[in-house]
């Protein structure tokens, strides 16, 4: 079946009728059904679907249906993307190649969903149950990922970026800034949820932070300059900091233990990988004058994250890790500046800023907007751990509550046992509630311990 028929079978139309050779987006004004995509879209895997994880991690009843309004506006925006008019672009654009891909995810995870909320435990779905868990929870946490991956695509291929020799810098842009975003979004992940984490493992912070700062220093390092060819101005700043990143990131590591008492201790090494690449950031030489206002930025917003991350740990928690029952104020700049750089380096797209000088966009304006899009993540990062706070905290108080003991299974599944064992007469003074006990397989053992309850 030719493409065209295709086209024709299912009401498609071609994305590539209107273009001249060379060009990879055409003239025309993007047109309300696209815009409708676009919205539908960016609300669906930018906001549904996260939520939704957060709902499925934390056992909540809202899961399945904010999964199911997820998957049904997936696949409303799916289609109607396919029949706009307007503006065109190239049939094969990467945007479209990777949706088939997303929408595979998604459609898998919903699928997988409904399957395991029916709780078939025989014949081949009980069998293959655990590895259904296991995928179910797999693509939940990537769908987030490739949502950002995928929405990136569709910012370039809408005005056609990304193409022939702009395709180099166009990667790094956005695996960098991504880089610095997901960092952040760590972070501040770990002001919430760090503490029991790292003191099961017997680690620092700084210790994972340096681990990775030196993987990322040595691929730097030897993927920067084509070998081969003649070294560039750009292959000399990029490798320089892939250097620095491998040396300074051993250091942190040897640093965030005290190798006599095998005791966690943290360290100023990430936070000072941060300035030293802010600084070098800020110093590229760069063809507009927008593009270095821009980078300038980028590079002041990532020493001002490195700072501030030092004053956190050394005057702040005075070298201890953080509390979650009481984050400083201050303890959300580091996360939030390594969310504004990360827009920032983004939005650093060379042909994005001859686009603005062209139209007259000064660098204050586009500073600002992208300031703005750096806020509106950080308070959907937020919004996110603290939907998950809530819901453990209120899981917590209602197991106490109800006098209700949950135990979590490996494979999920599940069986209530209410009434476990039989409570001896009522005596005068003397009174045993029955409990309802939730139990898997897994812990059968457990019941004889159970029944051992003390009298209240």
């Amino acid at each position: 079946m030719t493409s065209h028929s295709y086209a024709m079978l299912f009401g498609r139309h071609e994305h590539s009728a209107n273009l001249e050779e060379g060009t990879y987006v055409s003239p025309d004004p993007i047109d309300g059904v696209l815009w409708a995509h676009i919205l539908i879209m960016m609300f669906t895997f930018g906001i549904l679907f996260p939520v939704g994880l957060v709902l499925g991690l934390s056992r909540n009843r809202w899961h399945v249906p904010v999964q199911t309004l997820a998957g049904l506006l997936a696949i409303t925006g799916y289609f109607i993307g396919h029949h706009h008019k307007g503006r065109e672009f190239p049939s094969d654009n990467i945007h479209s190649k990777f949706g088939g891909w997303v929408m595979l995810m998604a459609l898998s995870q919903i699928i997988i969903g409904v399957l395991l909320k029916l709780h078939i435990n025989k014949g081949f779905l009980g069998k293959v149950r655990q590895v259904m868990v296991k995928i179910h929870y797999i693509i939940a946490v990537l769908i987030p990922i490739v949502s950002w991956v995928q929405i990136g695509f569709g910012v370039i291929t809408l005005e056609g970026f990304c193409h022939a020799d702009h395709l180099g810098q166009c990667l790094a842009h956005g695996i960098m800034g991504s880089s610095f975003i997901a960092y952040g979004f760590v972070l501040a992940i770990m002001l919430y949820f760090g503490e029991k984490a790292l003191a099961s493992r017997n680690k620092s912070q700084e210790f994972y932070d340096s681990c990775i700062i030196t993987a990322w220093g040595i691929v730097n390092t030897f993927t920067e300059h084509r070998w081969g060819q003649s070294w560039s101005h750009g292959d000399y700043q990029h490798t320089s900091m892939g250097i620095i990143w491998w040396c300074a990131g051993m250091v942190g590591i040897l640093l965030s233990k005290n190798w006599s008492t095998g005791e966690p201790k943290r360290n100023h090494i990430p936070a000072l990988v941060l300035i030293f690449t802010g600084w070098a950031m800020s110093e590229h030489a760069q063809h507009l004058m927008i593009s270095t206002k821009v980078h300038a930025f980028f590079g002041l917003a990532l020493m001002a994250a490195g700072f501030t991350r030092i004053i956190e740990i050394s005057f702040v928690l005075k070298d201890a890790n953080s509390d979650s029952r009481a984050i400083k104020a201050f303890q959300h700049l580091p996360p939030l500046l390594l969310v504004e750089s990360g827009i920032c380096f983004i939005g650093a797209n060379e042909e994005q800023l001859q686009l603005l000088s062209a139209v007259g966009i000064d660098h204050s304006s586009y500073l600002l907007v992208l300031s703005s899009c750096a806020f509106l993540l950080y308070l959907l990062i937020l919004g996110l751990i603290t939907l998950y706070k809530y819901l453990q905290d209120t899981n917590e108080e209602n197991q106490w509550k109800h006098g209700h003991v949950a135990i979590p299974s490996s494979d999920d599944q599940q069986i209530e046992l209410n009434n476990m064992y039989q409570a001896p007469p009522q005596q005068s003074g003397v009174r045993r509630d029955s409990i309802d006990i939730v139990l898997d397989d897994d812990y059968e053992a457990d019941a004889e311990s159970l029944r051992h309850i003390p009298l209240r």
